[in-house]
């Protein structure tokens, strides 16, 4: 039944990467609900592999943008594409630092840490009930708030801290447009999987472990999960109903800590 794994992390995956549950922490209780007890670097090819289908995924729903970001940059001149590639570099500079200097501490909170996964779920759930309390303005990224976005994505590497949720949190909380925040969340994530992809290929930390079917499977449902959630969380966070996955947070948070705590 191996399909089946590949196939349930692959919609969690896609679902969880745009919705902003915290996709790092639903995979680890995923693999906790499977009893799968290898380490974070054993199941690093499947995980990489479901981070390039919703990379994918996102390219494909921000084609028309990212179409014209790009032709605006082979103008060679100062522009809006040019300008928000800049922000999309300096909201990475944070997570990147983070990611090169301390990757083998955050290789070890992937390591079937179920309690610190719960305990970030809570902090998901407040970020996302404070961002839909938070006045609606016509603000767009700024120099400043790229970077604090970015300072969150970095703190969004903890599992259980969703990275959409805390970005686009942010965001709003810093008087962005709820559409522009949607937006500029899910386009500064595609360079940062790309590099996390290739910093891991480089560094040889795959093992053979996942056959390729199970692998198709998963970009499979990874990908079109991701599509439908993508746009499905363009207009709640439009809608400002994203007080509902903080209850969903804070409800999965509890039984996890029941089961581990008391049970």
């Amino acid at each position: 039944m191996e399909w089946f794994r590949a196939l349930v992390l692959g919609i969690v995956q896609g679902l969880t990467e745009f919705l902003p549950v915290s996709s790092s922490g639903h995979l680890e209780l995923t693999k906790w609900l499977f009893q799968d007890d290898s380490l974070a670097a054993e199941s690093m090819l499947m995980t990489v592999t479901l981070h390039a289908a919703t990379a994918l995924a996102t390219i494909v729903v921000f084609r028309r943008d990212i179409a014209e970001i790009l032709q605006d940059l082979f103008r060679f001149e100062w522009n809006g594409g040019t300008k928000f590639s800049l922000l999309i570099i300096l909201s990475m500079i944070p997570a990147a630092i983070i990611g090169v200097l301390y990757d083998d501490i955050l290789t070890a909170l992937f390591d079937r840490q179920i309690v610190l996964v719960a305990l970030m779920l809570i902090v998901t759930g407040l970020l996302l009930f404070l961002a839909d309390r938070a006045k609606q303005t016509d603000k767009a990224v700024n120099w400043t708030s790229a970077f604090l976005i970015g300072v969150a994505q970095a703190i969004a590497i903890l599992p259980g801290i969703s990275r959409s949720g805390a970005t686009i949190s942010t965001s709003v909380l810093l008087g962005i447009d709820r559409e522009r925040s949607a937006r500029f969340s899910f386009l500064m994530v595609v360079p940062l999987i790309l590099g996390k992809m290739a910093k891991d290929m480089l560094d040889g930390e795959f093992t053979a472990t996942t056959s390729a079917v199970e692998l198709i499977i998963g970009f499979s449902a990874a990908f079109l999960t991701g599509i439908a959630a993508c746009l499905w969380m363009i207009k709640l966070v439009k809608k400002a109903e994203l007080k509902y996955f903080a209850y969903y947070c804070f409800t999965v948070a509890a039984l996890v800590l029941f089961i581990k705590l008391v049970v």
